[in-house]
């Protein structure tokens, strides 16, 4: 979470999303965007064109250094120029009307749910619990709201053994509260267990160097998971490596994870946006390889500049419905399952670099992904009943902005179908 990283338009282009036509506005239309073709990107000299259309590009930074992975292309059409190509010959309508009929419910998956999925409501809030101290207000684990049903402990960290994670309270944390032992956190698991409340270890984030791109490291991987559900009692594991992520090893080790602990292992990825964007994309393959196992990808929508969607027609600026619906739709059209999947938001501004909406902007898009209402001028090509809900950066800094992420989004989760 909340780790910038460098991307160029040509990764975003050359990301290939399958081709999903969705309903747009006219503004977009007008904006002359062609049909993609990875073999017309170039990039350079700060601008960037696909089939003529130039786009230009500028830095922005996330209180990083620039001189290191700083900030990520916020990319926009160039006023709507399409840079010589040719502007079609009936211009687009001025407005979208409304559609005579609610798209189609997505059909019935080809594959059965997992078998465990943790036990966890139809529609779920996960939240991120903050192991450091940092401007959010720091709480213990047991003071966590009780709109939560998953709590994410960020973060486990990486040992000098190839792959192996380990965990402890941080010592700033501790002394921020107090004094807070790895007893007391023991001691607070059991009691959100007793409310009824999952947790799951993450590991990764935004300094998390993790790496898992070996079968020896994919044991390590699995023993030091394995170890920490034991110890502590976590009732799964939240991958976040936003340094990259090996499909196929990891994918070797959460099944030996499985293996050995319960069928109920709740297994939860948070790729930031560009991972998702193409099943050619590492993070998407794991998605698809470990399907039938896999419990929810919440991906981070933020953090990320302008990103295709799944009618591949435009960059949709983040921090709105419109990038939420068209980026989600393309996990939903592409294999996972609407049960597999979350909206990832920050909680308050503070939290991210950019893409914070406000809460009820989120529910705006949970919205039109389930039911085809309250959408902007982007239109899934059809209704996901089973969205499974959504999630946030950080539980801290909700708390820190007055719990309106939790008390906004929770009790709208219960009126989805």
């Amino acid at each position: 979470m909340r780790r910038p990283a460098i991307l160029t338009l040509a990764a975003v282009l050359a990301a290939g999303v399958t081709t999903v036509h969705l309903a747009t506005s006219a503004s977009a239309a007008a904006a002359c965007y062609p049909t993609w073709s990875s073999s017309a990107v170039y990039v350079g000299g700060g601008q960037a064109s696909y089939q003529g259309v130039n786009y230009q590009a500028k830095w922005w930074t996330q209180n990083e250094n620039p001189a290191t992975h700083s900030g990520q292309w916020d990319v926009w059409a160039n006023q709507g120029a399409c840079g010589g190509t040719t502007p079609p010959t009936t211009p687009p309508p001025t407005t979208t009307p409304p559609p005579t009929t609610r798209p189609p419910t997505t059909p019935p998956p080809t594959t059965p749910p997992p078998t465990g999925t943790g036990q966890l409501p139809k529609h779920f809030l996960t939240g991120y619990w903050q192991n450091f101290d940092n401007p959010a207000r720091e709480i213990r684990l047991r003071d966590v709201p009780a709109r939560y049903d998953l709590v994410a402990v960020a973060f486990a960290d990486a040992t000098s053994t190839p792959g192996a994670v380990s965990f402890s309270i941080d010592a700033g944390l501790s002394a921020s509260l107090g004094g807070y032992t790895d007893t007391d956190f023991k001691n607070d698991i059991a009691t959100l267990h007793s409310r009824g409340k999952k947790v799951v270890i993450s590991v990764g984030g935004e300094r998390g160097t993790i790496s898992v791109a070996s079968s020896s490291a994919a044991t390590n991987f699995a023993n030091s998971i394995v170890d920490l559900i034991g110890t502590y009692g976590f009732d799964g594991v939240d991958i976040d490596l936003e340094n990259g992520v090996n499909a196929t090893y990891m994918g070797q080790a959460l099944r030996d994870i499985r293996s050995r602990t319960s069928a109920n292992l709740i297994i939860t990825m948070a790729p930031q946006t560009i991972d998702m964007q193409s099943t050619g994309a590492q993070y998407f393959q794991l998605a698809l390889a470990i399907k039938d196992i896999l419990t929810v990808v919440h991906t981070q929508f933020y953090n990320s500049g302008a990103m295709l969607g799944c009618d591949n027609n435009a960059a949709y600026s983040q921090g709105s419905v419109n990038f939420i619906v068209a980026v989600a739709c393309i996990q939903l059209e592409n294999g996972l399952r609407p049960d597999q999947v979350s909206l990832g938001l920050p909680a308050a501004p503070s939290a991210a670099g950019g893409g914070y909406v406000n809460p009820t902007v989120v529910n705006q898009a949970l919205d039109c992904l389930a039911t085809g209402t309250n959408c902007g001028s982007v239109r899934p090509p059809r209704t996901y009943p089973g969205i499974r809900g959504a999630m946030t950066w950080s539980i801290n800094w909700d708390v820190t902005n007055g719990n309106g992420f939790a008390d906004t989004i929770r009790p709208h989760l219960d009126t989805l179908p």
